[in-house]
């Protein structure tokens, strides 16, 4: 009797776990420098971060306002931190984050919307309408306190304080032209001399 060699069996292919949601793709992307990476309403969005007069405007704010942070022993970020939307998960990157130290998170790597004290966005004309309405409404959603916009885009250009929130919505919107005064109210309490924002 003749043995037959026989082949053995073919491989079979790997079964990957494909992300199934903008949230799970955003949850498996690696690093993207130079790039904010969002999930709002469900989309991904990636885009490359702002100019540096966009950044200026952040960390100015974040420098008016260190003082005040460090008195009350709060946390003040320009830039950089992501935000989990509680409720819908939605993944947001403010300009910048006014926070408690004990602020709680999503997994390692985000806070929690709804333990944050202020965020503020810098209009630019990629974000018009995400910073303006959607993040807004988001961030109304996911109970921050108080929601700063600075706008430089209009012909008057201007800044927008939203804050006191019901049923997903903020209820009180504050403007004013940038370079007059404005009231960021409670938690935060502190007038802002919106001049630090005119480039």
């Amino acid at each position: 009797m003749v043995a037959m060699a026989t082949e053995p069996p073919a491989a079979q292919p790997e079964e990957i776990d494909m992300p199934q949601t903008a949230r799970e793709l955003l949850d498996a992307l690696p690093p993207l420098p130079g790039f904010r990476a969002e999930v709002i309403e469900g989309n991904l969005i990636v885009s490359p971060m702002g100019s540096p007069e966009h950044t200026f405007m952040a960390v100015n704010l974040h420098n008016v306002l260190l003082p005040l942070s460090l008195e009350r022993g709060w946390l003040s970020a320009p830039g950089g931190l992501s935000v989990c939307i509680e409720g819908p998960r939605d993944a947001l990157v403010p300009d910048y984050a006014l926070l408690p130290p004990d602020c709680p998170r999503w997994g390692r790597g985000e806070l929690l919307s709804s333990g944050l004290i202020m965020v503020a966005e810098v209009v630019s004309p990629s974000s018009a309408h995400i910073d303006r309405e959607e993040k807004r409404r988001l961030y109304a959603v996911g109970r921050v306190p108080v929601y700063l916009l600075i706008d430089p885009l209009p012909e008057t250009p201007a800044v927008t304080v939203h804050s006191d929130i019901a049923e997903g919505t903020y209820r009180s919107i504050a403007t004013v032209p940038m370079g007059k005064p404005l009231r960021l109210p409670a938690p935060v309490d502190f007038e802002l001399d919106t001049s630090v924002f005119m480039m």
